[in-house]
Order: structure tokens, then C-alpha cells, then sequence
């Protein structure tokens, strides 16, 4: 049966009209007319203001000394290869995504094709989110010569000093879930299972290489073991920490008499649930206690940077809760990389660790650290201890003078604004697993930070 078009329900739409003003008209409009052809003689140069930022990234790259990434290509003038990208604008371009809070490669790419101003960095190279990704965190050791480059021009230029820094740990979420952490006795059991997996597809790709196409087996089979290896990583990072707790269990159990059965019994199921545990996804992860009061899978980010400009002089990473001991190795680092120690070091009461105190006044370094408030609260926390070394018992004087107490105000000027900064450009959660990729990825946070201090202080 023929259905009519008499009811109108297969009629034309018509034409959507713009209704006329009363007695005025219609409205005069200006309409998009996308199939218009133009011919504009501009360059990627003409569209980009003069005064955009993009062009003060470029000309910090341009200062940076890349020499190694140049000696490392093998396509060269006179021999095959395909041509490659140009590290200096590789660098650029991660410089201004990081000041944008831009981290993921694939959103990079992205943008490479489709924002001007990282087009014009790219000036016509083509991008792709393996070859930024690689490049990100491929040059940990140059990025931190580069860090150390950037802060001594401004040592050199008199904006910047090692009279006086800052130091403060920020810590940062792994790209590891809570739930890929699993006790010693369940990552052998997926140990086993992941090792019974590859031999499995193995013999299978060479029993009946028809089964499946051999490039689906292959991926399989390389799944397989990408995940053995990730279990056997864990299972390492969990026994190293295993050893740890047992030994000191055993200092613990000698020191006691010998337990009973029961006792025996009980200590065996509370030393289960204190099993250690490790990612399969990021094994270098461990589980801290953030700044809201909740735990999650995380690295510690340590910010050492200078009270005068508030640049960033030395960054350190690791999977340590805690910010105790790390104050002296930070100062050593700066020493190593400068050659001369901070005459001043400044942390908060986390890094009150008085073998760190001691350490560094016998080497020369004032330390400004809050003296944590003693358990008597009827004792003075200024007041020396009978215990107390000698250089401990001058710090602890020391911080209950108030010239001490403004002094320490300038912590939080320096390094709070430097953690705030680092947060603002998007260093929340790393997208990267591994502690040489973590750093690396710091490292990048740390030389955008002091690009942008160039800016304010009008050094470029």
C-alpha cells in the first residue's frame, strides 16, 4: 500500500525565516558563509601576535644547550635516514604545554594540528604522541643540567642566590591504582599464573601457527609477558621490603622471651596482615598520606629554591613518605651541582631531623627549621637538652630568637609558591610510572618554573 502525502507528514520543511520587525523590517545579519574561497597571503609568523607568549618559550629554547640530543641522531648529511624532528622544538613545545598544564602526549598532538600557537613552534614539523612521549622522559640527566643551567644564568646575572633557600615536598599521586597492590604470597600466585599464561601462548604459536593470525598471537603473547614482568618487578620491590620488616621483627622478638603457642599463633596472622605490599602497575609506588588526610599510591616531590627570586635550584624524587632526612641530601646536591654550599637552609618542622642539623652546621649551613613541640608541655622547646650536641643545642636558641621567626616567614613566601605553581600547570597526578619517568617529568615542571621567572624578572 502507497502511503499520501495529503496529511503533509512527508512535506517539505519550509524555510526557517527570520520574522520582520514591525514596521523596521528584518534585521540585517551576518552570516556564516563557510564555502567562501579567500586568498591571504599570511605566514604562520604574521598570526602569531608579537607579543604572544609562545615566542619568549622560544627564546629560552634557543639559549638551552642541546648538544647531546644533536650528537645523538644518526640521520646525518650524506647517509640514508629519514630526517629527524628538530630537539629544539621538541623542547619548546613541551615547555609551553607544561606552562599551559598540558601533560599527556596524546593531547599535545593534538594540539600540535590544531592551535596556532603550537603550530607555530612546530613551524611545519610533524608531530605524533609516541615521538613526544619518548622525549619527555627519554632525558632525565639532560633536563637536570638544564635546571642547574638555568638557575647559575641567574646566579650569573646577580637576580638569584645560594645565601638563602627553601626547601618543601609535595606529594604527588602515582598512575597506579590502590587496587593493583598486592601482598608477597598473591604476587606469587600471579606470578605462576602470568608464567603458565606465556608458556601457554608460546606453545600454542608454535603448535598451530594458523589458529590466529600471527600478528593477534604476537600481541597476546607480548601482553603476557609485559604483565610476568610487571609481577616480577612487584614481587622484588614487596620482598626487598619483607627483608626489612623481618629484620627488624627479629631485633624486636629478641629482645622479648620466648613466646607461647597461642602467642606464636597470633603473631603469625598479625605479621600476615602486615605483609608488605606492591603495584603491579607502577611498583616503585607506595602508598602515602596525602595532604587531605587520605592514603593513595604516590611519589614525594622535594622543591629546593632560592628566597631572593624564587627559582627553583635543586628537585628531587623519590617513594618516601616522609620528609625527615631529606634536608641534608638536598643541600649536598646543590653543593655538588654549584659549587658551593646555601649559606641558609629553610624547611618546615618535617625536616626536623637533628643528625641533619649537626650535618650541616659542622659543614658551615644555617638551618631555620621549626623545633617540634616537645611531649611536656611544660618544658621549653627552645631550651637546650643535656643530650644535645652542640650544634643542635645553638639551633634549638636560635629558633626561639624572632629575628630566627622572620627568617623563617620567607619558607613559605618561597617554596609554597613554588609547590602552588607546579599544581597550577597541572602537576596533580603523574601520567607516567617509574621513578627515572616521575623525575623526569618533575624536572620539566622545575625548568617551565624557572622560564617564567625569567619573564618576571625581565632577564630575557
Amino acid at each position: 500500500m502507497v502511503c499520501s502525502n495529503s496529511d503533509g507528514l512527508f512535506n517539505e520543511l519550509p524555510e526557517q525565516r527570520v520574522p520582520e520587525m514591525g514596521g523596521s523590517g528584518r534585521p540585517r545579519l551576518r552570516r556564516a558563509e563557510r564555502g567562501q574561497v579567500e586568498l591571504r597571503t599570511l605566514s604562520l609568523d604574521d598570526l602569531v601576535p608579537a607579543d604572544h607568549r609562545v615566542r619568549l618559550v622560544w627564546a629560552f629554547a634557543e639559549k638551552l644547550d642541546l648538544g647531546p640530543l644533536y650528537a645523538a641522531i644518526k640521520a646525518v648529511e650524506g647517509r640514508p635516514g629519514h630526517p629527524a624532528a628538530d630537539p629544539r622544538v621538541l623542547m619548546a613545545v613541551w615547555l609551553y604545554a607544561t606552562t599551559e598544564g598540558v601533560g599527556s602526549a596524546r593531547a599535545l598532538a593534538r594540539l600540535c594540528t590544531e592551535h596556532l600557537a603550537y603550530q607555530w613552534l612546530c613551524g611545519g614539523v610533524s608531530m605524533n604522541h609516541k615521538t613526544l612521549s619518548d622525549f619527555r622522559v627519554g632525558h632525565g640527566a639532560l633536563l637536570e643540567r638544564l635546571l642547574v643551567d638555568s638557575f647559575a644564568a641567574l646566579l650569573k646575572a646577580g637576580i638569584a642566590s645560594l645565601d638563602r633557600v627553601a626547601q618543601d615536598g609535595v606529594r604527588v599521586r602515582a598512575s597506579a591504582g590502590a587496587a593493583s597492590f598486592r601482598r608477597c604470597s598473591t604476587l606469587k600466585e600471579c606470578r605462576d599464573q602470568a608464567a603458565k599464561e606465556v608458556a601457554r601462548l608460546r606453545a600454542e604459536l608454535e603448535e598451530d601457527p594458523a589458529a590466529a593470525s600471527r600478528r593477534q598471537a604476537a600481541a597476546r603473547r607480548r601482553a603476557a609477558e609485559d604483565r610476568l614482568r610487571r609481577v616480577d618487578e612487584a614481587l622484588a620491590a614487596a620482598e626487598k621490603l619483607d627483608a626489612v620488616r623481618q629484620g627488624r621483627e627479629r631485633k624486636a622478638k629478641a629482645k622479648k622471651s620466648t613466646p607461647s603457642q597461642a602467642e606464636a599463633a597470633d603473631a603469625a596472622k598479625e605479621e600476615k596482615k602486615r605483609e608488605p605490599r606492591a603495584s603491579t602497575t607502577d611498583p616503585e609506588a607506595k602508598v602515602m598520606k596525602m595532604a587531605d588526610g587520605g592514603f593513595r599510591p604516590a611519589y614525594n616531590v622535594q622543591f629546593a629554591a632560592d628566597t631572593r627570586s624564587g627559582a627553583v635550584a635543586g628537585v628531587s624524587v623519590d617513594n618516601v613518605g616522609s620528609d625527615m632526612g631529606k634536608m641534608a641530601p638536598m643541600n649536598e646536591a646543590l653543593a655538588a651541582a654549584y659549587g658551593r654550599r646555601p649559606a641558609e637552609h629553610l624547611a618546615d618542622g618535617g625536616f626536623a631531623k637533628l643528625d641533619d642539623i649537626e650535618t650541616l652546621a659542622q659543614a658551615g649551613v644555617t638551618t631555620y627549621v621549626p623545633v617540634p613541640a616537645p611531649k611536656d608541655a611544660t618544658r621549653d622547646r627552645h631550651a637546650p637538652q643535656p643530650d644535645d650536641p652542640p650544634e643542635v643545642a645553638a639551633w634549638r636558641q636560635r629558633m626561639g630568637t624572632e629575628a630566627a621567626k622572620d627568617i623563617y616567614k620567607e619558607r613559605a613566601a618561597t617554596a609554597e609558591c613554588v609547590n602552588a605553581q607546579a599544581r597550577n600547570r597541572g602537576l596533580k597526578c603523574f601520567l607516567v610510572r617509574r621513578l627515572d619517568k616521575v623525575k623526569a617529568a618533575t624536572l620539566w615542571y622545575a625548568l617551565a618554573h624557572n622560564m617564567a621567572c625569567e619573564w618576571r624578572l625581565a632577564v630575557i
